[in-house]
C-alpha cells in the first residue's frame, strides 16, 4: 500500500493531475493491446487500472471530507 499513503498526501489539485496522467497512459496501454502487439509489460495494464480507481477513491474521500489515516 506504498503507493496509497503516497496518493493520500497529495493535495486534490494534485491528485487531478495524476488522474489525467493515468487516464492517458492507460489509453495508450489499451491501443498497444488491442492492436495486436506484444505489450511491453503486461501488468502494466492492470496496475494502471487500479491506480485510476486509487485516486478517485481518494478525491471522492476529499470531497466528502473523510478522514482515512489508514
Amino acid at each position: 500500500m506504498k503507493v496509497t499513503k503516497e496518493f493520500r498526501n497529495l493535495s486534490e489539485q494534485d491528485l487531478r493531475k495524476r488522474l489525467g496522467e493515468f487516464k492517458k497512459e492507460l489509453l495508450k496501454l489499451n491501443v498497444e493491446a488491442t492492436s495486436g502487439a506484444n505489450p511491453s509489460s503486461p501488468g502494466k495494464l492492470k496496475q494502471t487500472k487500479k491506480n485510476i480507481a486509487r485516486v478517485l477513491t481518494l478525491l471522492k474521500e476529499k470531497g466528502a471530507g473523510i478522514n482515512s489515516n489508514g
